[in-house]
């Protein structure tokens, strides 16, 4: 089926501002080369000339560059066109790494809050009005969508639980392009994820140069880990229902770990791991207790369910906790609300649990914070 989106209204005059050639459709090129990618997996890009072919699971998106035409052998390709003004960004892990390359006033709308963001310069343009909030993903302000001449609506894989608002969007001449930068399974690979939108802004050269030096630091952090008996540690929250949600073992979390000095307490032999594509999975308060009762750290992820500010927090989700070995010594982490949203932070968070699990943390740390 063909996928070129087609413009809707001249009322939406697809990306305006921006500017459309209506010269004769060539065919595609020959290709010219690939995107050097050294961690990510979920994405590629090939080169044909100076269009850009992204694929992204099975989606194919064809980014056409500016006052060129849409090539004629391009039915099966999501068709992209630059210069992308005004993005719709709902995949919330990807506006930092825009932040980073400098253009974050590409993104004119989110589907996150202001008060939800924890990434000051997010929250400054969504303060000043620059940005603009325009509903949840699941129901966001066609209007908006429309009157802002949104040139791309950038969707993380939620969106397939309302495959009506990707067709809307659609249907309004907007291109959705689904993003899968949680999916990695290394700690660099949602970061790499930046060469993908230096491209989309033409930024490149800034991506590349972000990367390269958050990859030498993440290096160095790695490179200075000491070979011997690990630490072991748990990664986890408590779900309102009284489950644990812990990290899967092979996760960019429990990777993260491993590479900074420690010992990811779950392998693949203590779980039934669900057969899906979800990083976390939800275990019996029982059985996280019997695997990590003996665990030397445990930091909580306070991304979901909110901060917690002393130990007594913990104890208060379940009387068990106060017998683990790592809160009888006063070793339990938690993380701050930026963690997650800081898709750029796989480096510095490699760092700080390097300084954790070595005990070396009189430098001051950026996600972590003793309880």
């Amino acid at each position: 089926m063909k996928k070129v989106i087609p413009l809707f209204t001249a009322a939406l005059v697809f990306i305006t501002s921006c500017g459309v050639n209506k010269a004769d459709s060539p065919t595609l090129p020959e290709k010219t080369g690939s995107m050097k990618l050294d961690h990510a997996e979920q994405f590629s890009v090939d080169y044909y000339d100076d269009y850009s072919l992204i694929t992204i699971d099975k989606e194919k998106y064809l980014l056409v560059p500016e006052n060129k035409p849409v090539p004629e052998n391009t039915s099966d390709y999501t068709v992209i066109r630059k210069p992308l003004c005004n993005i719709y960004a709902a995949a919330s892990s990807s506006v930092d790494l825009f932040n980073a390359v400098g253009a974050i006033d590409r993104v004119k709308m989110t589907s996150t809050l202001e008060k939800d963001w924890s990434v000051p310069e997010i929250k400054q343009a969504l303060e000043k009005g620059s940005m603009k909030y325009i509903g949840k993903y699941r129901s966001p302000d066609y209007e908006a969508l429309v009157s802002g001449e949104c040139s791309l609506a950038l969707e993380s894989t939620m969106i397939y639980h309302n495959p009506q608002v990707k067709e809307k969007i659609e249907e309004l001449g907007i291109p959705v392009m689904v993003e899968r930068s949680s999916y990695e399974s290394h700690p660099l690979g949602r970061m790499e994820w930046i060469k993908l939108y230096g491209l989309l802004t033409g930024e490149q050269e800034a991506a590349e140069s972000f990367f390269e030096e958050k990859e030498k630091l993440f290096d160095s952090v790695v490179e200075s880990v000491s070979s011997g008996e690990k630490k072991t540690v748990a990664f986890f929250y408590v779900s309102p229902n009284g489950y644990v949600n812990i990290r899967k073992p092979g996760d960019y979390i429990s990777k993260m770990i491993e590479l900074a000095g420690g010992k990811y307490i779950f392998t693949p032999d203590d779980l039934d791991v669900d057969d899906n594509e979800l990083s976390t999975m939800n275990i019996q308060m029982e059985s996280f207790y019997e695997k990590a009762k003996n665990a030397d750290i445990l930091i909580y992820n306070s991304t979901i369910e909110g901060e917690l500010d002393s130990i007594d927090d913990l104890i208060e989700k379940s009387s068990l906790f106060s017998d683990l070995k790592a809160v009888k010594e006063g070793n339990v982490w938690c993380t701050g609300q930026n963690m997650f949203q800081q898709t750029t932070a796989g480096a510095d968070m490699t760092a700080d649990l390097s300084r954790v699990i070595h005990g070396d943390t009189k430098s001051g740390l950026t996600f972590l914070k003793h309880l």
